[in-house]
């Protein structure tokens, strides 16, 4: 597996793209902005794009998926019925294979009601859930208690060397969040 990350410039959010390179099946987490440089970069590494994970729905984790849908004949997985189809709605917890990648799932609502956790091998993909030093905004102190407690339940249970690759910002690790993370002391 290979994950490349493509920032937006304008909004500061991150794009990853994750590539299984024996199958050479790709998808998109939170496409913020389609650029050519990611086009090319699918194409000229001749990867075929079978879908696109959204963490949550905040426009700037997802305001080119109209784009990237124009262009590629995508399944789109969000736990938001208007971002994603019926058959497609993520809820709770599970596991999609696309294409030889194995996406874990999980809810970790607090930041928006449908925040969803993926991850792929040591690589957990959070969006707004955590970043480097901190986690996301909360609407209310019982929203930002119960963000702390799902991190920590769901986030904290996995191995020190999971890669956090959030939707803002640096990577980071369970490890140094757990250590450094002054949200969650």
């Amino acid at each position: 597996m290979k994950i490349y990350l493509h920032l937006d410039f304008e909004k500061l959010t991150n794009c990853y793209l994750v590539v299984n390179e024996e199958t050479k099946k790709a998808l998109i987490i939170d496409p913020c902005k389609i650029t050519n440089t990611l086009i090319n970069q699918i194409e000229e590494g001749g990867y075929d794009l079978a879908a696109v994970f959204i963490t949550h729905k905040h426009e700037n984790h997802y305001r080119g998926l109209k784009t990237l849908k124009k262009i590629y004949d995508v399944s789109v997985y969000a736990a938001d019925n208007e971002i994603s189809t019926d058959k497609n709605v993520l809820k709770g917890e599970g596991v999609k294979d696309i294409g030889g990648l194995s996406v874990e799932y999980f809810s970790l609502p607090g930041h928006s009601s449908d925040s969803m956790v993926y991850k792929i091998e040591d690589a957990i993909f959070t969006g707004d859930v955590i970043f480097a030093g901190k986690i996301g905004s909360s609407s209310c102190a019982y929203t930002g208690k119960f963000l702390e407690n799902g991190i920590k339940s769901k986030i904290f249970s996995l191995n020190d060397g999971t890669v956090i690759m959030p939707g803002h910002g640096p990577m980071t690790s369970v490890g140094a969040e757990k250590l450094f993370n002054l949200d969650l002391k």
